[in-house]
């Protein structure tokens, strides 16, 4: 009755015990007895306009079969609107996102991302039910957007338009990283990463067009939502194209509040290493993973890649297939960063798929699992050590200057640290406790402790380090050959040589500040040279 009042077609499902949540107010009808004949609700008997004995805990609901529907999956598909006991598709003239997000609304889900016209998902049959759809986002359904509606012998199916809706969205991070939420009953909400893993996150991935390559993050790394987590258990078998395809626990997950999962979709990859932070470079291009050629593959190329990886610094940058070769393309070839660049893509290098190189070749990195974060430079900071492809923290208990001096040796910065104690929360667990270094080891992981796994850290305080590396300067003079007719300090020419100059100096470990000569250039010819104006300082 419900349903066909409001032109929702037939019922689906009846739904009580305030399925769709507690309404407010009066409770205006009990003992609702409809019969085929009453045209309106209101019309069915009943006990009395506010005679009940009801709570709102037993309002009643009810779903109703949709006018509208998606042929192809839940999510996505041609896009089909039943008229006159004869479902019929739309064409795609002049349908734009306000029509397909008004589509996905209707169905229960939130905006559309995309539209897919000239019948990518296939041509329907039927009539052509609407076409010239002119949406204004305001409407609750699409048979209420003006259009031209009807049966129209003159459009096939050729242009039948399809849609694809927008049920999962990352926040807290970039297009393709942050906290997973997920829209349900008209809320979005987010997922418990108690057993989250990769392969629920490249479902998540794959569901809004980026990189299959997850990283799962767990313990609200991006961040707590600040509404429900709707999804305790995701349990993807990883060939689903939604994450609400996947064996879901059921809705609702309140005793994992502060526990959201997140996921990072990489278009960089790390393979057959030891760990997340270690392994040959792979990156994502044209649809396909390929490898990066090792020609001029050095620490400021790998620190790109650590850094972007979220590994801290390089420890080596690996050639000769060192971690294996690969398959399929080498896309990168001579690659010759900065060090600043936000992923290996973005330096120089030969253009994408021109390299003539061998697998034999294979770039590799490995970046260190250990890292200071939470302070101003990489010598500083809270420490966080990588275990179980997940960063945690290191518990302040027993920690002492012997510990912090084996971390800033590690580190490469100096060996005349201050032990530090943060308090406050931190991303991640708490991976060990009672470190006791003998100030000889090579790593603080080596060093005794009582063991891997999640620690409950009593004092609230994590370990960290202030390390203080004194800087040695001196002076370099680096003398070269110019070609006649070459001026080396032209503005074109200058910068280029300054960074590969830079880059050879760098590599060494020094730090590079170029210096002037009195007539305001850099370089200069032998004869000219002015001892007290260096050209550079290391």
């Amino acid at each position: 009755m419900v349903c066909r009042e409001v032109g929702c077609g037939n019922v689906i499902e009846e739904k009580s015990y305030a399925f769709f949540g507690e309404g407010t107010g009066k409770i205006w009808m009990d003992d609702v007895r409809c019969t085929a004949s009453d045209q309106t609700l209101t019309k069915c008997g009943f006990n009395g306009w506010g005679s009940h004995n009801c709570v709102h805990g037993e309002d009643a609901g009810v779903i109703c079969q949709s006018l509208v529907r998606l042929v192809n999956n839940p999510f996505s598909g041609r896009v089909e609107v039943f008229q006159d006991g004869e479902w019929g598709t739309v064409c795609d003239d002049g349908w734009d996102l306000l029509d397909a997000s008004m589509v996905c609304r209707e169905l229960g889900y939130w905006n559309a991302k995309a539209i897919k016209n000239s019948s990518v998902f296939g041509e329907g049959t039927g009539p052509v039910w609407v076409r010239n759809a002119e949406c204004t986002g305001d409407e609750t359904r699409l048979r209420t957007c003006l259009s031209m509606a009807g049966q129209s012998q003159t459009f096939s199916h050729d242009k039948d338009v399809g849609i694809v809706c927008t049920v999962v969205q990352l926040t807290g991070g970039g297009e393709c990283s942050g906290r997973v939420e997920v829209y349900h009953k008209g809320q979005w909400g987010g997922v418990c990463s108690d057993s989250w893993d990769s392969t629920d996150a490249a479902v998540v991935c794959r569901e809004l067009g980026c990189p299959s390559n997850a990283v799962a993050k767990k313990w609200s790394y991006f961040g707590s939502g600040l509404g429900l987590l709707w999804i305790k258990r995701a349990d993807c078998k990883g060939n689903e194209s939604s994450l609400k395809e996947c064996n879901l626990n059921t809705w609702g997950a309140d005793s994992c509040i502060g526990n959201d999962a997140g996921v990072i979709c990489e278009d960089i990859r790390l393979v057959n290493g030891d760990n997340v932070c270690s392994g040959r470079v792979e990156v994502f291009y044209n649809g396909q993973w390929g490898t990066v050629c090792d020609a001029g593959w050095d620490l400021i190329d790998a620190s790109v890649v650590c850094r972007h990886m979220d590994c801290g610094t390089p420890v080596t940058a690996w050639r000769g297939a060192f971690f294996g070769q690969g398959s399929g393309p080498v896309w990168l070839d001579d690659v010759s960063c900065f060090g600043d660049e936000p992923t290996v893509k973005h330096c120089l290098s030969k253009e994408l798929g021109t390299s003539t190189c061998s697998h034999g070749h294979d770039a590799g990195v490995s970046c260190r699992i250990t890292k200071l974060v939470d302070g101003p430079n990489r010598c500083d900071g809270r420490l966080q050590v990588l275990y179980d492809h997940h960063w945690g923290s290191v518990c302040n208990t027993g920690w002492g200057l012997e510990d912090a001096t084996v971390l800033c040796r590690e580190l490469g910065c100096g060996e005349a640290p201050v032990p530090m104690a943060y308090a406050g929360s931190s991303v991640g667990p708490v991976w060990i406790d009672n470190v006791a270094c003998t100030g000889t080891e090579l790593k603080v992981i080596d060093c005794p402790n009582t063991g891997w796994g999640e620690k409950s850290c009593l004092d609230g305080l994590h370990a960290g380090v202030m390390c203080i590396k004194f800087v040695r300067r001196g002076v370099v003079r680096i003398t070269f050959s110019a070609k006649t007719g070459v001026d080396v300090n032209d503005s074109n020419f200058r910068k280029d040589l300054l960074e590969k100059i830079k880059k050879v100096v760098q590599s060494k470990g020094d730090y590079v500040n170029w210096r002037t000569q009195p007539d305001g250039q850099i370089f200069q010819k032998s004869s000219s040279y002015t001892p007290l104006r260096q050209v550079c300082e290391r």
